[in-house]
């Protein structure tokens, strides 16, 4: 059938014929292709199979010590059972090589036995570093990635090195050097020793400015805050090269400038380059002036209704005309910020807008005091106090939650809140909005520093030697605001110990109240044959309370009650003397000096005393700006054995002058009346234990009650008891110079005291420290006291026994035959002769009255007060420019303290 169907369909269609016989063809003439083909693959040998070491069978590790094999094989992908080839063998070493444990790595193939060999890197010991004295080791070795135990690596001995170098660099020593070195020890360890080669501190050698024609090169360069190093600044940190200080210095630039009209100044370029030899930088600026404007139209617009636009206008410190100064208008902006803030418009906005007129050459500004609501003080935070509590801080505040703001009550606050001296210095109090618009929270973040005090006090003296004193106060006694003080001192001269409390407000309310118990001792001396004597001792025993209130906020009055036990004695065996022969001693004045036996005994002294002060000083510890003034006036008589009258001022000045610079001005004086008569010739009619005294600490310069009237006692040069040769005084000067000065201060009724003195800022890093010297001139002087009736004994005084009688000095003979001189009563020798008196051995002196003068004394110093890290240290030295005859001058004083 299927012949047929072709027949038919042939028949049927010849062009289906002709495609068939095509496809046969083609057929036909594949087989013998096709045949050829499996010919040939059966002739064709069978692959070979791969080599047997090709083929890893195990992997063997050799050298390794801390590592177990199964973990350094861990570190690899090559496995048993894969196919080995070379670039198998490299990725090997890569992946150990990766761990960084490894100092040398082999992969070897032995017949399909792979056989790693490896040195594994040595551990570190040791961090040695030598020849780094600028930096210590504990502010290197934080900053570095080696350490001990760790492994060691090249890679990161380099990273350290580029780490240490970079420390370096940080503090202007570009020149230092690092060479890493490797000291191997047993078990394969090692120590690494860095050598550093600090060099010197990179200096800025020079200051280049290009461009400049307005201002001299030297001019510019007092703008800036680096300089350039010269033998005069050898003391400066300024010199050395700060790449921050370059871009301060870039502000500062333009800054002057435009305070100076140049609104179109710009640094074009600002580059540091380093010599060659790595000791000093060029800095080179190139700066652009452009033209100078002057002020044209100056305006005020005001969108708030309580401020008149020509009425603000009128009182702006720029004028037209005026040169252009950009500081005049930002503090233009900044007063009236406040100005608005103080009728209660918070968050006032005053925007400056500018118009430059370049055809003209000026600056028009307007000053648009945009609209802002009247605002409240919705609530107080306090933050941060973890001891004080939050009352101390609240009583501070100007303000009260729901009053309306006020920028001056906020200022004033705090002021207040930073005289506590509780917290940080430069306490702020932030101001952030409320709950509406028209709502003000104010933030007190503080942050507690100690206020406990423990300081000890030291000086030296020719006559004193050492004086020491110490004390210990609290000045938030149980985070109360409260203070507790001890204080004790002692040296030769004094010795005194006190007891305080105060309370800054009883009960929560406004009204302060304090108590001081106390006992002083005084010593005076003099010499006597190279022996150092007492002459008087004056014992204060008392207690003193006081109570303050507020009358306005910067006025304050505090009133006051004393009372006193005084002591004055003097050494009975050497003053004393019984001339009437009753058998009772009293005090010679033959033997003491008239005034000290004016002064012995025992009185009482009852004393009202009323304090009025006026303080605006933004700082009670560390003022910087504001005025102080008291006025205190103490009456004795109300009980007692002592009536007078005595009034002292104080008043002083601090404001900044620019530059960090802080100027202050002191000045205090003092009377004393008695409401006693007193006619008595030669005794002053206040008593000695009464009178001022001047001298360190008040008056740098000078020794304690080194200031003012004394007698000195000067010394007969010959005082071998031989009447026949003439005596001669010593001259004043060489009394005062004299090892046995006999000095006693008499004190005054009236004295004066000023002071001048400047605080100079250093860098920040000497601020951070909290070094703050000054320079200073103190003047002042001591004076009015009676003169007393002075003693000449060029004979000395003749001794007397028990009962007062004279004493002569007789020649005799004793039990034995031997030649004496003996003491006798007799003034005449048994032969008739006349005996020689027996004179007190030290007893050729003349007084003489020196140093009641109100003449100024004037002395300079400078002085440094430094926060350290053991406490509150100051040291001045001070130079005396004018002094009169009998001060006693001291160039050297310091003090130092701790907090707790």
């Amino acid at each position: 059938m299927t012949d047929i169907a072709s027949a038919a369909t042939r028949r049927q269609n010849p062009a289906a014929r002709l495609v068939i016989g095509l496809l046969a063809g083609t057929m036909l003439a594949g087989v013998p292709v096709a045949a050829y083909a499996q010919e040939e693959a059966a002739e064709a040998p069978a692959p070979a199979p791969l080599a047997q070491q090709d083929i890893v069978r195990s992997i063997a590790v050799s050298g390794a010590q801390r590592l177990e094999p199964q973990t350094i094989l861990s570190y690899i992908k090559l496995r048993p059972g894969d196919v080995w080839t070379q670039a198998a063998g490299d990725a090997v070493l890569k992946d150990l090589y990766a761990t960084e444990l490894f100092a040398s790595a082999n992969v070897v193939n032995n017949n399909g036995d792979v056989v790693i060999t490896l040195v594994e890197n040595p551990v570190i010991n040791r961090i040695i570093l030598e020849g780094n004295r600028r930096i210590k080791n504990d502010k290197i070795l934080p900053e570095i990635k080696l350490s001990p135990r760790q492994i060691f690596t090249r890679s990161k001995v380099r990273a350290d090195v580029a780490r240490i170098i970079e420390l370096y660099k940080r503090q202007g020593r570009f020149a230092a050097t690092v060479e890493p070195k490797m000291v191997e020890l047993s078990q394969n360890r090692v120590d690494i020793v860095f050598e550093i080669s600090e060099g010197p501190k990179s200096k800025v050698r020079q200051i280049n400015i290009i461009g400049n024609d307005a201002f001299s090169d030297g001019k510019l360069r007092g703008e800036m805050l680096t300089k350039q190093a010269r033998l005069t600044s050898f003391l400066s940190s300024n010199t050395s090269y700060d790449p921050d200080r370059l871009a301060f210095d870039q502000q500062k630039l333009r800054q002057f400038y435009l305070t100076e009209g140049y609104a179109d100044f710009r640094v074009v370029s600002a580059v540091a380059e380093l010599t060659p030899d790595k000791r000093d930088f060029i800095i080179t600026y190139v700066v652009e002036e452009g033209e100078r404007y002057k002020f044209g139209d100056v305006n005020v617009e005001s969108q708030i209704r309580d401020f008149n636009d020509e009425a603000m206008t009128a009182r702006l410190p720029m004028k037209s005309g005026d040169w252009y100064d950009a500081k005049q208008v930002e503090d233009t902006v900044e007063q009236m910020t406040e100005l608005a803030g103080t009728f209660g418009y918070a968050f006032a906005d005053v925007a400056p807008q500018f118009t430059r007129n370049p055809e003209t050459l000026t600056m028009d500004v307007s000053f648009v005091l945009r609209e802002a609501p009247r605002v409240y003080v919705e609530r107080i935070d306090v933050n941060g106090n973890t001891l004080t509590q939050d009352k101390v801080v609240r009583r501070e505040f100007r303000l009260a939650e729901g009053d309306a703001f006020n920028s001056l009550s906020v200022s004033r606050s705090t002021a207040r809140i930073n005289s506590l001296g509780y917290f940080q210095e430069n306490f702020e109090i932030n101001q952030v909005e409320g709950s509406a618009p028209d709502r003000i929270v104010l933030e007190a973040n503080v942050e507690e520093q100690a206020t406990g005090e423990l300081q000890l006090s030291a000086g030296f003296s020719s006559i004193e030697n050492f004086i020491l004193a110490g004390s210990i106060r609290q000045r938030n006694f149980r985070g109360r605001g409260q203070t507790i003080g001890l204080s004790l001192n002692y040296s030769r001269y004094s010795k005194s110990a006190q007891v305080s409390f105060s309370e800054p407000y009883v009960f929560d309310r406004n009204i302060s109240a304090g108590v001081d118990i106390y006992r002083r001792d005084l010593n005076s001396f003099n010499f006597r044959n190279n022996q150092r004597n007492t002459t008087f001792q004056q014992s204060t025993t008392g207690i003193s309370l006081r109570a303050g209130v507020p009358l306005t906020e910067y006025v304050s009055a505090i009133g006051s009650y004393t009372f006193n036990y005084d002591d004055v004695s003097l050494d009975e065996g050497l003053y004393f003397s019984d001339r009437d022969g009753d058998g009772v001693a009293t005090c010679d004045p033959l033997l003491a000096s008239r005034y000290l036996c004016e002064a012995i005994g025992k009185r009482t002294s009852s004393i009202l005393g009323l304090t009025f002060n006026y303080n605006t000083l933004d700082s009670r510890l560390r003022p910087t700006r504001g005025e102080t003034l008291s006025w205190t006036t103490e009456f004795a008589g109300l009980g007692g054995d002592v009536k007078y009258i005595r009034s002292r001022a104080r008043a002083g000045k601090y404001w900044p002058v620019g530059g960090g610079f802080i100027f202050s001005v002191t000045g205090e004086g003092g009377w004393i009346r008695s409401l006693e008569d007193n006619n008595i010739a030669g005794q002053d009619d206040v008593r000695l234990t009464d009178r001022f005294f001047l001298g360190e600490p008040q008056m740098r310069g000078f020794d304690i009650r080194g200031v003012g009237p004394r007698i000195v006692r000067l010394r007969y040069l010959d005082d071998d008891n031989d009447s026949s040769t003439p005596l001669v005084p010593q001259t004043i000067e060489e009394a005062l110079a004299s090892d046995q000065r006999v000095d006693d201060a008499l004190g005054g009724k009236a004295y004066y005291l000023g002071r001048a003195e400047l605080e100079i800022p250093l860098g920040s890093g000497a601020r951070e420290m909290g070094i703050r010297p000054s320079i200073f001139v103190d003047v002042g002087s001591l004076f009015s006291v009676t003169r007393p009736i002075l003693q000449d004994y060029p004979d000395g005084l003749q001794a007397t026994d028990a009962n007062g009688n004279l004493l002569y000095l007789q020649q005799g003979v004793d039990e034995d035959g031997n030649d004496i001189i003996e003491s006798v009563t007799n003034r005449f020798a048994p032969d008739g002769s006349e005996n020689t008196r027996s004179v007190i051995p030290g007893t050729y002196f003349k007084e003489v009255f020196v140093g009641d003068s109100p003449a100024p004394r004037i002395s300079v110093g400078v002085g440094v007060n430094w926060n350290s890290p053991f406490g509150p240290f100051r040291i001045d030295v001070s130079h005396v420019l004018k002094k009169q005859v009998g001060d006693d001058d001291k160039m050297f004083s310091f003090n130092v303290g701790t907090q707790f």
